[in-house]
């Protein structure tokens, strides 16, 4: 097996001498997700790979979620078109997020696959949230191993005035279906979870759709979440990718947030996601003295 692991500074990991457009050997398959599990992000890089073998190497992790809010591919409804037209002033995910943490069953991850780059920029920050909560001092984490917080999608993807996209040039052909978000019943998980794969322990809250702490108003917790989302932002614990012609990121929700850069005005960036289901999320018991 040639394939081999290639860490990076501050979060992720980029999978070398494989071509994810051939049948991945058992052994391949087990590699790259040993790599995921432990680093939050991969990377891919020179991947010459069709909609359908996209599609296909998403299905070999779990079942594909079909995105509510994104335009679908024409031809692929598991493809989700995350895009930006020459004319077009706003971007889709240009703020610090984790997808789906609104979810009740948050989704695993989303495979992103480069079609067509502008000359430069358009690149997209990740970062470890394995590292951040690694961070915090001993009496942070068992403060924070009792919270739960609540997350929405509404006032993202909503129909009330004011909501994210209601303001941008991305909502209505890029983004839309705001009635689906209106129907969302609000999410409850744990502030720290333990990761299904790797067993590690992280935080689990974004600024993009976490709104409160379980039991808190939203004016009570605002301090104590603008604190973390500074911790979490430590360039120490971030990277950010350089998209190329043929490049693949496939991240996972429960261990990384992601950021992309809107810095291409007056030129084309089409990149195609798809987002596979995960599973309910375990929090970390609260310590006993």
């Amino acid at each position: 097996m040639g394939l081999h692991i290639e860490p990076l500074e501050g979060v992720g990991a980029e999978v070398l001498d494989v071509d994810l457009a051939g049948e991945l050997s058992n052994a391949e398959f087990s590699a790259i997700r040993d790599a995921y599990a432990a680093h939050g992000v991969i990377f891919f890089r020179d991947q010459d790979i069709t909609e359908e073998q996209h599609i296909a190497f998403a299905r070999r992790w779990a079942p594909i979620n079909i995105n509510r809010f994104f335009a679908a591919h024409p031809k692929h409804p598991e493809i989700a078109m995350v895009s930006k037209e020459r004319e077009q002033r706003d971007n889709i995910g240009g703020g610090w997020h984790t997808d789906h943490s609104y979810d009740h069953i948050p989704a695993m991850g989303s495979i992103l696959v480069a079609r067509e780059l502008p000359p430069e920029g358009g690149n997209t920050l990740f970062a470890s949230m394995y590292a951040a909560y690694d961070a915090l001092s001993e009496g942070f984490r068992d403060m924070l191993s009792t919270l739960k917080a609540v997350h929405s999608a509404r006032h993202i993807f909503g129909e009330a005035p004011g909501t994210h996209y209601s303001q941008s040039d991305a909502g209505g052909g890029r983004i839309g279906n705001a009635s689906a978000a209106e129907q969302l019943r609000d999410a409850v998980h744990p502030v720290v979870i333990t990761h299904p794969l790797s067993g590690k322990k992280a935080l689990y809250v974004n600024p993009a759709f976490t709104i409160r702490f379980d039991g808190w108003t939203a004016e009570e917790s605002k301090p104590l979440l603008m604190q973390i989302y500074a911790h979490c932002m430590n360039p120490a614990f971030t990277h950010e990718f350089v998209w190329r012609p043929g490049s693949i990121a496939f991240w996972d929700n429960r261990a990384t947030w992601h950021f992309a850069r809107n810095d291409y005005h007056g030129h084309r960036r089409e990149m195609h996601r798809i987002t596979v289901e995960g599973e309910p999320l375990a929090g970390v018991a609260p310590a006993v003295a």
